[in-house]
């Protein structure tokens, strides 16, 4: 199975929120906004984060998708 992101992107753009911005709302370091960008695992808790600063589940922000 893969993480994927995308929805998270989409989230960003629909509240015109840039991927610096977001790492500054949140605390985040850009090292961890690269894992996101490249669909890689991250800390639970850096996702419980993301949801509470944009006010949304987890499941408005990553994915799973089954790997064929």
């Amino acid at each position: 199975m893969a993480v994927q992101y995308n929805k998270l992107w989409k989230l960003m753009i629909d509240k015109k929120i840039k991927p610096s911005a977001l790492s500054k709302m949140t605390g985040i370091a850009p090292s961890i906004m690269a894992k996101l960008d490249r669909d890689e695992y991250v800390a639970l808790s850096v996702l419980e984060r993301i949801c509470l600063t944009l006010d949304c589940d987890i499941g408005d922000v990553v994915e799973i998708v089954k790997e064929p």
